[in-house]
């Protein structure tokens, strides 16, 4: 599904909630809407479902958002961030919206149980009985068993434990090239695996439109953490900047870009010495203001 949003300004009395907003998602296109609380991205989001008017246009494989939702509804699948408290059984949700898409439960079950949720275990409770985490795997599997063309991702894995959450990112890159994936999300994980474009609000206005990894290197940093013993190894971390911690671990902040070479001198440099090695990504705290625009 090609996604245009052209000109979409939203106003709450006298909050601007969004300012003059275009972007295209092009069909397959895999894309994070990131940006801080209040910029805005839940009322594109509810904007671009039809869920909520503005002014501006909104066009899904060039039909108008709004003139004729029951056309589009079927081929849109959304995840709600905070999962609702259904009183309905777990079998009445997944059987009510199985029906209105007009699939059989069997592939909801299939992908539930690869997220770690039996739902055919779980038929009898009230939705809402739910952990968060069992509600958001149910939601997820609801959505990428959908044979959706755009999938709407909002926090969907915020709730999950992290071997659900790879079992989610799988189900993700395995979904058809055709289909069109905006997640929001500010995991650093996620972006880097999961979309390979980034477009980020600030009160309102398009603050960043540009490619991914591009995003990464200016807004993310690289920690990497060492758990090393012997005098050569505490001689060798500390004239590289680490800094001691407890328990024989050391740590070091760094580029995203210089990650790999460091991890390739540490190998080559304390064979025999390292005991463990963690690599992750984090935001920048203040990272640098502007960027690419399309």
């Amino acid at each position: 599904m090609h996604v245009e949003l052209l000109a979409i300004a939203k106003h709450f009395g006298r909050v601007a909630a969004l300012r003059d907003v275009s972007l295209r998602l092009p069909t397959g296109s895999r894309t994070a809407l990131i940006g801080p609380n209040g910029s805005g991205k839940s009322t594109l989001v509810r904007v671009l479902m039809g869920a909520l008017t503005a002014n501006g246009e909104v066009r899904c494989d060039g039909v108008l958002v709004g003139e004729d939702r029951t056309k589009l509804a079927p081929r849109i699948a959304y995840v709600p961030q905070i999962a609702p408290r259904f009183a309905a059984p777990v079998r009445d949700v997944v059987w009510a919206i199985a029906k209105l898409r007009g699939h059989s439960v069997a592939p909801i079950e299939t992908v539930a149980m690869q997220l770690g949720v039996d739902v055919r275990a779980l038929a009898k409770r009230p939705f809402r009985a739910l952990s968060g985490g069992q509600r958001q795997k149910v939601l997820a599997a609801m959505a990428l068993a959908s044979g959706a063309e755009l999938l709407v991702l909002d926090e969907p894995t915020a709730s999950m434990d992290p071997k659900s959450r790879g079992a989610f990112f799988h189900l993700v890159e395995q979904l058809p090239t055709a289909t069109t994936v905006l997640l929001c999300s500010h995991r650093l994980d996620e972006i880097r695996r999961l979309v390979d474009h980034v477009v980020v609000l600030a009160d309102g206005e398009v603050a960043w439109d540009g490619n991914a990894s591009a995003y990464l290197d200016e807004h993310a940093e690289a920690i990497v953490e060492v758990c090393a013993q012997g005098e050569p190894a505490v001689e060798w971390l500390l004239a590289r900047g680490f800094a001691r911690g407890a328990a024989g671990w050391w740590s070091k902040s760094l580029p995203v870009a210089e990650r790999a070479r460091l991890l390739a001198d540490l190998g080559r440099s304390l064979n025999g010495q390292v005991q463990d090695v963690v690599a992750r990504d984090v935001e920048r705290l203040q990272p640098k203001s502007g960027g690419p625009r399309s």
